[in-house]
C-alpha cells in the first residue's frame, strides 16, 4: 500500500493502563494496534504464575482489553499484535477467540511459536551451545533453568497478516518486531531491504514502552502540558522505513524531538541496535520536528542481524528477606555500624554465614530537622541464601532482638518479612539457524526459517561498531575562554536510563550543539565514574551519538544477576539518569544560554539568578529577587 501504516501502541508493559487499547482504537485512526507486555522480569512471573496453574503464563489483562475493543477493531479493519502470548501463545490465542465468541464476534487469531527452547534444552547442549552467559562468558551448566526463550523477528507476525490474522499473538519476539512485522506485511518488504527494516525496527524502538514517547519518565517533564494522562504513541511508518511518531490530537503529553530522543537512547547498548531482522545504526538516525507532536524519524541505515539469537534465561537463585531499621538524630553512621556488628555478632557464622549479604545506609536525613520524619535514616539489610531457613525466623528474629539493646531511637519499618524467593536473569546466544518461527493460522502450521544472509559476528550487543563515513557529526563552535557556572547538569541536558540485564543503560542528551560538544569533550567514562561513585570499580563503555547530540553509556555488572536477583532500592536502574543531572557541574554560561532558548524552564532559572546577582553587584537590586 502507498501511504504509511499508522501503528498504535497499547502498553508497555505488564499491568500497563487498562483502557489504553480502547483510548487508541477510538482516538483517531489507526491500522494496527501493538501491545507490548513482556520483560525479563514478567517472563519469571508468568514462569510462576505458570507452576500454580498449568493453563497460565500468558498476559491475561490483554484478554480483557480485547473485549474492549475487538468488535470495533473489526469493523475498521484493525490488526491487533502484541506478545501477550508471553510463555503460552496457543493458550492466550485461545482465550482470545473464546472471549470474542461470548461477544458474537468470528475473528481469526493467529499465533506465533518457537522462541520456547525449554523443550530443547538437552539437545541443543548435546549439539555443543553452552548458553555461555553474554557478559560473562560463564557457561550456564546444569543451573535449573526455568525459562529459555530465543528472541524472535518479525516475519512470523508479517506471515500471519498475509494470511488473513485479525489478532496476532506471539511469545518472546523483540519489543521492535511489533512494529517491524507490520510495517513488513504492509509495505510488502523483501527480508533484505536493510534499511527500511531499519526505520521500522526504529520506529519499534520509541513505540515499545508506551508513554515514554509522549512525556512519561521525561527528564524535562515540567515543560510539557497534559502529564497526568499522557496519550499513547503512534507511528506512520513509511515505505521507504522512515517514519512520523505522534499522538491522537486531543490526548495529553507530547511528542517532540526531546521525547524521541529519550526513548531512543532507552535501554540500548551502543550504535549497532542488533535485531534478529535487521540491525539498526543508532548513529544515522535523524529527527525532525515537522509540526505539533510530529517527529519525523528519517536516514536510518541497516545492516544485516547477527549470525547468534539472543536468548533469555531465568532460573531461581535462592531465598532472600530484607529487614529496615530507622536511625534518627545526630551520629547516624555510627548508629548503623553498632547495628551490624551486634547482628553478625548474634548469628552463628556472622555475616559469612550467607550466601550473599548487601547492607546499604540510606541518608534520607536532614540537618536542623523541622520535623521528626526528616531527621531519620534507614539501614537496608538484606541477606539472601539457598537455604531458605537460613534468611527466616534464624535471621529476623535477632534483628528483633535488637529493639532494646542497640542504639537510641531504634525501631523498624513493619515486621520481619517472609523470605521472597528470586529469580537470576542468564543471557545467553545460540546459533540464529537453530530457531525457527512456528506461525498458526486457522490450525494450520508454517515454519519460517531465519532470514540470511548473516554476520559472522560476536554475539548480540558485545561487538563495537565505527560509525558510517557519512554519519551525521556535531559542529564545531568558536572556542573562547567562556565564563562559567556550577549547576546541576540537568540545567542543560537530559538523561533516561533502565536495565540490560545486569548492565544498567544511561543515555545523556544536549539540547543544543553547544551542550553537545561539551558532553563529547567533557563527560568520558572517567568523569561518569567520578560523578556517580558506584560505577567507580565497573567497567563502563561510552558510545558517542552525534547525530542526536547524545552519549550511550552501559555500565557493566550494576545491577549484578539481573532485576530480579539484585537488592539495590532501584533494581532497573531507572533513576540512575536523574541521579546523574542532579551533580553539579562547572557548565559554560552559553550551553545554559543554549538551553534556555531551546525552552529550558531550569536554565531559564539560572540565567535569571545570575543577572539578578550582576545587578546586584552593581548596586542594583537585591540578588533573591530574581532566584
Amino acid at each position: 500500500m502507498a501511504r504509511p501504516v499508522r501503528i498504535a501502541n497499547c502498553s508497555g508493559f505488564y499491568g500497563d493502563r487498562l483502557a489504553a487499547a480502547s483510548e487508541m482504537v477510538n482516538g483517531g485512526p489507526i491500522d494496527v494496534l501493538s501491545g507490548d507486555f513482556l520483560a525479563e522480569l514478567t517472563m519469571l512471573i508468568l514462569a510462576k504464575n505458570r507452576q500454580r496453574d498449568p493453563g497460565a503464563g500468558w498476559a491475561r489483562t490483554f484478554v480483557t482489553q480485547m473485549e474492549q475493543v475487538l468488535g470495533t477493531c473489526l469493523e475498521r479493519g484493525i490488526k491487533v499484535v502484541s506478545n501477550a502470548g508471553g510463555l503460552a501463545p496457543a493458550a492466550c490465542a485461545a482465550a482470545v477467540e473464546a472471549a470474542a465468541h461470548a461477544q458474537g464476534l468470528d475473528p481469526v487469531v493467529a499465533y506465533v511459536e518457537g522462541d520456547d527452547l525449554l523443550p530443547r534444552m538437552a539437545a541443543l547442549r548435546a549439539a555443543g551451545v553452552t548458553f555461555a552467559h553474554l557478559d560473562t562468558g560463564a557457561p550456564l551448566g546444569d543451573r535449573p533453568v526455568l525459562t529459555a526463550n530465543a528472541y524472535l523477528g518479525g516475519w512470523g507476525i508479517a506471515e500471519a497478516l498475509a494470511r488473513g490474522a485479525d489478532v496476532v499473538v506471539t511469545g518472546r519476539v523483540t519489543d521492535a518486531a511489533l512494529a517491524i512485522g507490520p510495517a513488513a506485511w504492509w509495505h510488502g518488504w523483501a527480508r533484505d531491504a536493510w534499511d527500511a527494516l531499519a526505520g521500522a525496527l526504529v520506529a519499534g524502538h520509541v513505540l515499545e514502552c508506551g508513554t515514554q514517547a509522549t512525556g512519561g519518565n521525561y527528564a524535562f517533564f515540567t515543560e510539557l502540558p497534559g502529564l497526568e494522562h499522557p496519550g499513547f504513541p503512534v507511528a506512520e511508518i513509511a515505505a521507504d522505513g522512515s517514519s512520523v511518531i505522534t499522538k491522537h490530537p486531543d490526548h495529553g503529553g507530547a511528542v517532540s524531538v526531546g521525547t524521541v530522543t529519550a526513548q531512543l537512547l532507552y535501554e540500548i547498548d551502543g550504535a549497532q541496535y542488533r535485531n534478529p531482522d535487521v540491525t539498526a545504526r543508532f548513529d544515522t538516525i535523524a529527527l525532525e520536528q515537522q509540526g505539533p507532536d510530529r517527529v519525523r524519524i528519517a536516514a536510518v541505515r541497516g545492516e544485516p542481524p547477527p549470525a547468534t539469537a539472543k536468548v533469555a534465561l531465568d532460573y531461581v537463585g535462592g531465598w532472600r528477606t530484607s529487614v529496615t531499621l530507622v536511625l534518627t538524630g545526630l551520629d547516624i553512621e555510627e548508629k548503623a555500624a553498632l547495628a551490624e556488628r551486634a547482628l553478625w555478632a548474634s548469628m552463628p557464622n556472622g555475616r559469612d554465614g550467607f550466601a550473599e549479604v548487601e547492607v546499604a545506609l540510606l541518608r534520607t536525613d536532614q540537618p536542623d530537622p523541622a520535623t521528626n520524619e526528616a531527621a531519620m535514616a534507614q539501614l537496608r539489610i538484606t541477606v539472601k541464601d539457598p537455604d531458605r531457613d537460613k534468611v527466616d525466623r534464624a535471621f529476623t528474629s535477632r534483628v528483633t532482638e535488637l529493639a532494646l539493646a542497640s542504639y537510641p531511637g531504634l525501631f523498624g519499618l513493619g515486621p520481619g518479612a517472609s523470605p521472597q524467593v528470586y529469580g537470576v536473569y542468564w543471557p545467553a546466544a545460540v546459533p540464529a539457524e537453530l530457531v525457527c518461527q512456528e506461525v498458526w493460522v486457522h490450525g494450520v502450521r508454517t515454519v519460517l526459517a531465519p532470514a540470511p544472509p548473516r554476520f559472522a559476528d560476536t554475539a548480540p550487543g558485545r561487538a563495537p561498531a565505527e560509525p558510517p563515513a557519512d554519519a551525521p557529526s556535531v559542529p564545531t563552535p568558536p572556542t573562547s575562554a567562556e565564563p562559567t557556572v556550577a549547576v546541576p547538569l540537568g540545567v542543560a541536558f537530559g538523561a533516561r536510563s533502565g536495565d540490560k540485564g545486569g548492565n544498567a543503560n544511561l543515555g545523556i542528551w544536549a539540547r543544543g550543539d553547544l551542550g553537545a560538544r561539551w558532553l563529547i569533550e567533557h563527560l568520558d567514562e572517567a568523569r561518569l565514574r567520578s560523578l556517580l561513585p558506584e560505577t567507580a570499580s565497573l567497567v563502563v563503555r561510552r558510545t558517542v551519538l552525534a547525530n542526536l547530540r547524545a552519549l550511550n553509556f552501559v555500565v557493566e555488572g550494576l545491577l549484578g544477576e539481573g532485576v530480579m536477583s539484585n537488592t539495590r532500592v532501584d533494581a532497573q536502574a531507572k533513576s540512575l539518569g536523574e541521579w546523574l543531572r542532579a551533580r553539579v557541574v562547572s557548565l559554560p554560561t552559553a550551553v545554559v544560554e543554549e538551553a534556555a532558548v531551546d525552552g529550558g524552564l531550569a536554565a531559564r532559572a539560572v540565567l535569571a539568578h545570575l543577572e539578578a546577582a550582576t545587578v546586584n553587584d552593581n548596586g542594583g537590586e537585591d540578588p533573591g529577587a530574581g532566584r
